[in-house]
């Protein structure tokens, strides 16, 4: 039987695409939690380049990022696909992804982590970036069609974390007037099974990113 170990932490929504990924494919595997202030040897031998979670241990061999890991996951267990059989359907989940971690997701943190005039102009660069993705779900359900696929998974934190990201810094950026299939994608991934099941605690995340922002304006506070 291979033997499947993921390094994470309790709050990395990154971790938590691999966890949808693994419980999707039925795949048994066992959780090591990480202190990112007090990181393992393990954590630092299989990923010594970057030194973040995740890690996907399979059969000892380390696979880090959790895009990669994810289309690893993919090509290794074949229950449940999450990229559809098509090439240009592929390349497309692919393209939302990397959108995802490239564009859509640092736009809304530097949302988050300013305040007054460097916030609004966050915001609107963020709203620009979620329109995109409201534009792609027009006639859809999810992001690769009726099905939950890598392109759902990858964007899955901003059916959850993003509005804990609101809530903490007062602000509204995916509102259902402005995104409603945005909004309408959201409640429908967010109450797949295997999705609802494993989001950590809101409470929890708000006092962690409570923390966070308050760490990251005093960073940023002119000396």
């Amino acid at each position: 039987m291979a033997e499947v170990k993921l390094f994470r932490t309790w709050s990395s929504p990154f971790a938590l695409r691999i966890v949808w990924a693994l419980k999707l494919k039925g795949v048994p595997y066992e959780t090591i939690y990480e202190d990112l202030s007090n990181k393992s040897p393990l954590l630092l031998q299989y990923n010594p380049i970057h030194k973040k979670v995740p890690v996907l241990v399979h059969n000892g061999k380390p696979i880090a990022e959790s895009l990669v890991i994810l289309e690893y996951i993919d090509e290794t267990w074949k229950e449940n696909p999450l990229l559809p059989e098509d090439p240009l359907e592929r390349a497309a989940a692919r393209f939302w992804a990397k959108f995802g971690d490239e564009k859509a997701v640092p736009s809304i943190w530097e949302s988050f982590t300013n305040e007054g005039k460097e916030q609004e102009e966050a915001i609107v660069k963020a709203k620009e970036n979620l329109k995109y993705l409201e534009e792609e779900l027009k006639g859809k359900k999810f992001f690769g069609g009726e099905k939950l696929g890598l392109a759902d998974i990858a964007l899955g934190l901003l059916a959850h974390y993003e509005s804990v990201f609101e809530e903490v810094a007062g602000m509204k950026l995916l509102t259902e007037e402005e995104f409603p299939l945005l909004s309408a994608w959201k409640l429908t991934f967010a109450d797949a099974p295997i999705i609802k099941d494993n989001w950590p605690s809101r409470d929890k995340l708000v006092a962690k990113f409570q923390a966070t922002r308050e760490d990251q304006l005093l960073k940023k506070a002119p000396k």
